[in-house]
């Protein structure tokens, strides 16, 4: 046997078994988690109606310091007014960002939709373990001050919030859409992926399924601190104006410290300054 293949023999017995050791590992439900992520949502649907269980509303202190309360509510889904993206940039870096979807109702109230992985107690975020199986995945279903506020009087990351260009059906359908695939995510989890499975990219296949081809294969969706971009060159954001005053009108960061505890908190990041 010559060198070369002693040592491709050698290295195939070290490394097969830990190929098959990963590709054995299969995400769970049942590990501890961080209070914040330990109630996943259910929704149930009846005709026009649906009941969701789990709405998270935590009250922040820190980002590490903070009491979590849940509640139900029904909705009316003929009562969905308006569907929200918003945008949340890590720091100073300008591709890595955070996204997500609210939903607005004729009565003045939001609701917010965030996919994110599923932390257990002190776990930090790191791209590369997100390539390797390390975190499961989830939908929070959440009150829009608990989301909004702890990125902005918390996290002190910017906040973009941008109204989305849809009709009552297309509203609709998200809406029913996301609501079902946190229920699935209930019985069958899934690994947060860095590249495949993350916050934009599971957003990005909601929208086709409305819109079948309408997000084409884009580095801003891999990289969703420019996805308000690529939304807004496709016409998925609601805005005549030109981007850079788009991106500056929605800009709520201003807002949400001065309204942070207004009863009116929603209502209020919307209204011009």
């Amino acid at each position: 046997m010559t060198r070369f293949r002693r040592r491709g023999l050698i290295a195939l017995l070290v490394f097969a078994p830990l190929l098959v050791g990963w590709l054995s590992v299969r995400p769970r439900t049942d590990r501890v988690w961080s209070s914040d992520m330990a109630l996943m949502p259910a929704a149930r649907f009846a005709g026009d109606s649906v009941y969701v269980t789990g709405i998270r509303n935590a009250e922040y202190r820190s980002t590490e310091d903070f009491t979590v309360s849940y509640y139900d509510r029904g909705f009316d889904l003929r009562e969905l007014e308006s569907v929200w993206y918003l945008v949340e940039p890590f720091g100073d870096m300008k591709g890595p960002a955070h996204t997500l979807v609210s939903f607005g109702f004729s009565d003045g109230s939001y609701v917010a939709i965030s996919v994110e992985l599923r932390r257990e107690p002190g776990e930090k975020f790191s791209p590369v373990k997100g390539l390797l199986k390390q975190y499961e995945l989830m939908y929070v279903v959440a009150d829009e001050r608990d989301v909004i506020r702890l990125r902005t009087s918390h996290r002190h990351d910017e906040v973009y919030l941008y109204p989305v260009r849809a009709d009552a059906a297309q509203r609709r359908q998200l809406f029913v859409s996301m609501l079902a695939r946190a229920n699935r995510l209930r019985e069958h989890p899934e690994f947060y992926n860095t590249l495949t499975n993350t916050c934009t990219t599971n957003i990005v296949r909601h929208v086709e399924e409305i819109a079948p081809g309408k997000v084409p294969f884009s580095y801003k969706v891999l990289l969703p601190g420019y996805s308000d971009r690529l939304a807004y060159d496709l016409g998925l954001l609601d805005t005549d104006l030109p981007f850079d005053e788009a991106k500056a009108r929605h800009h709520i960061n201003a807002r949400a410290l001065r309204y942070a505890d207004d009863p009116e908190f929603s209502t209020l990041i919307r209204q011009p300054e």
